[in-house]
């Protein structure tokens, strides 16, 4: 069985095709400037042949058109009918309170994704602009919802709750949702099996440009990090993280921005990026400096590093213990600096880094799931990689296979 996982933008299509026999990718693409002028998709397979293609996308259907004229190229394709496909996963961001698993997608499951679009007003129109566009080039052929949401919807409501009025919440389904959850339950599914143990206390870490942390109890997610949206939690790269809603009014004022203009900043214009000067978001461009002793590098990476760290004590708190903690995404599998700064002074908790082992994953090590605690850390820590479009592809094969 091959899947198409596919991962829209408001203007891009990120793609793979995997096949499920060995759960490999064996061809990635992505479309770029779709509705505006210079469109190019760019395409690899496995084997390393590469494909550019330029060409005006003026909505996502021509550039799933283009798409699917890449994978049957007879020199640069993968594949030689369209029929080979089995079904399309979509990643969808918000699912709502609507669905609490993948789905099948039908008539009606788009129009919910329609009116979840006022939760991700940045993400889900994008997304169902992709479905229908797919549903046009592809039609008869299977497709699967996989929604950022579903994996922390077991989260119970003493977790997802604001102390907000109940009423209002009733109304406008204000709440924590959580985000990055194809990656989260991808990871702590596989690490639950690396240590044998499906009733495991995982903590994950999904570290990146944009970060999150959940909290998994025999598979099954009690808390994460973001929220209403994927603007609370941690600092991260651009984000604010968690602030207090009375400094943004504050702020606002002495700013001259409205609470829209308020969103952006703390969305683009903060974090890191923000706390290091406007030098930089990236922990590559960020490591450099602190090491030179530059003050707002330092202060950038060392507070990130610290809210990170708190996270995590809470989270093994709610999970009345931990077994694992472990590192993924892009900072968390190749920063040993932001990783030191969280796990390496955590004795308190029976967690003990070597920091041998840890300076050891950076790069150049092949995807996986690595130790890099000392011989008597009474808690696992782990560098895992993650593989979202591989969950996506895994979650539509079980929802497809029986139709």
């Amino acid at each position: 069985m091959k899947i198409l996982v596919l991962n829209a933008g408001s203007s891009s299509l990120k793609y793979q095709l995997v096949d499920m026999a060995t759960e490999t990718a064996i061809l990635t693409g992505i479309c770029e400037r779709i509705t505006a002028a210079g469109g190019v998709l760019t395409q690899k397979t496995k084997d390393g042949k590469k494909l550019v293609v330029t060409k005006d996308m003026p909505t996502h259907k021509e550039a799933l058109e283009l798409v699917l004229g890449a994978l049957v190229d007879p020199e640069y394709g993968a594949i030689k009918s369209v029929d080979e496909v089995s079904a399309v996963g979509h990643r969808v961001v918000h699912g709502g309170e609507d669905f609490t698993t993948s789905v099948v997608i039908d008539d009606e499951v788009v129009a919910i994704c329609e009116r979840n679009s006022d939760l991700a007003p940045l993400h889900n129109p994008g997304n169902v602009a992709c479905i229908k566009g797919c549903q046009q080039v592809m039609p008869g052929k299977p497709m699967v919802a996989v929604f950022d949401t579903t994996f922390h919807s077991t989260i119970p409501a003493k977790a997802y709750m604001y102390g907000i009025r109940y009423e209002d919440y009733e109304k406008f389904k204000v709440r924590k949702y959580g985000f990055h959850g194809t990656s989260h339950k991808f990871v702590s599914t596989e690490v639950a099996k690396y240590l044998g143990n499906p009733n495991a206390k995982i903590i994950v870490c999904h570290l990146g440009n944009g970060s999150s942390l959940s909290a998994v109890n025999a598979g099954k997610c009690v808390d994460t990090t973001m929220g209403f949206t994927p603007l609370e939690g941690v600092i991260m790269g651009t984000r604010s993280g968690d602030i207090d809603a009375g400094a943004v009014e504050y702020l606002g004022k002495k700013l001259g921005k409205d609470m829209g203009e308020m969103v952006t900043y703390l969305n683009k214009k903060c974090g890191m990026y923000g706390l290091s000067g406007d030098f930089s978001s990236d922990m590559r461009d960020l490591e450099p400096k602190m090491k030179a002793g530059d003050e707002k590098a330092t202060i950038a990476i060392t507070a990130a590093g610290y809210r990170i760290k708190k996270y995590v004590g809470s989270f093994a708190a709610a999970l009345n213990g931990v077994d694992a903690i472990v590192f993924t995404g892009g900072i968390g599998e190749h920063s040993d600096v932001m990783r030191n700064l969280v796990a390496g002074d955590m004795q308190y908790l029976g967690v003990e880094l070597d920091p041998e082992l840890n300076k050891k994953f950076v790069s150049g090590y092949e995807p996986g799931i690595y130790e890099i605690q000392s011989a008597s850390s009474r808690v696992k820590v782990l560098v895992a990689t993650t593989n979202e479009e591989l969950s996506i592809a895994r979650e539509t094969k079980a929802l497809v296979e029986n139709l």
